[in-house]
């Protein structure tokens, strides 16, 4: 390895825009022990599992659907 370099021509990564953005989010232990489950039987960390069914959701316009109180 050098002990030094030069930056001065790199560029701006350009994938910096589409880097995953971390945040707080309440949800039920129900959903969350179900995908650290999931998580665990496929060997995938279950934050990445809730990202991928978030943008198949947004990918395919699935929106909720609400059921009327009686």
């Amino acid at each position: 390895m050098r002990t030094e370099y030069d930056f001065s021509q790199a560029k701006k990564n350009p994938y910096a825009s589409k880097l995953r953005k971390p945040i707080s989010i309440r949800l039920d232990t129900q959903a969350i022990e179900y995908f650290k489950g999931l998580g665990e039987e496929i060997g995938m960390p279950y934050q990445s599992l809730i990202n991928m069914y978030l943008m198949e959701c947004a990918a395919s316009k699935k929106r909720p659907s609400f059921r009327k109180a009686s």
